[in-house]
């Protein structure tokens, strides 16, 4: 299955979750469409549990195959497989450049790894799905530092987590240690995207 390309705003008011995280989409807190907000529709164990797998792959902006291949690697991982896979997913270059406010969008962290922008302790890195690890720095290629794109997202950046440092002259942000389950979003049961793949 491809990437999903179709509108945001739609996806979002059909999973109930901000996936641009500034909420705007849901304004209107119901289903896209003509019957949107008549649709009492109870859900089975089974469609909750899809719901959850949709909104935390379209959130990070996975296909299926990525998705279900991280999972995988997470239920190797000693400990909680969801908290794992969820740390995982966190732990990826593209997310990492868009927590770090290098790009306004985990969509656009992803094109300015593609082409060549970001370096991983000095190294080019022009994979998105690349596992930062702890200690690792993103910085910007030199001459990737004067671009419009991430003046302004940098800019109109609001927050930086606490398992990252960004240092503003250099430019560049350190990965110093693993995100804890409270850190990440609250919006996500992984105990259901757990049960779906263990089915």
């Amino acid at each position: 299955m491809s990437r999903y390309t179709g509108p945001k705003f739609k996806l979002s008011r059909r999973l109930g979750i901000s996936l641009s995280g500034t909420g705007k989409e849901l304004k209107r807190p119901f289903p896209p469409g003509q019957h949107g907000p008549n649709q009492r529709k109870k859900m089975s164990g089974y469609g909750i549990q899809l719901a959850e797998k949709q909104k935390l792959r379209h959130m990070y902006g996975l296909n299926e195959k990525q998705f279900r291949n991280l999972f995988d690697k997470a239920a190797k991982i000693k400990g909680i497989s969801g908290e794992n896979f969820m740390i995982l997913l966190e732990s990826r270059l593209d997310n990492l450049v868009y927590r770090l406010g290098l790009s306004n969008s985990r969509a656009g962290a992803r094109q300015l790894v593609a082409h060549g922008h970001v370096t991983v302790n000095g190294k080019k890195v022009d994979i998105a799905s690349y596992t930062v690890s702890t200690g690792d720095v993103i910085g910007l290629r030199e001459r990737s530092r004067s671009l419009k794109t991430i003046k302004e997202a940098i800019e109109g950046r609001h927050h930086i987590p606490n398992y990252l440092e960004f240092n503003d002259q250099a430019m560049e942000g350190k990965f110093i240690r693993l995100p804890e389950r409270a850190e990440l979003s609250q919006d996500i049961d992984e105990k259901q995207i757990v049960e779906f793949y263990s089915r």
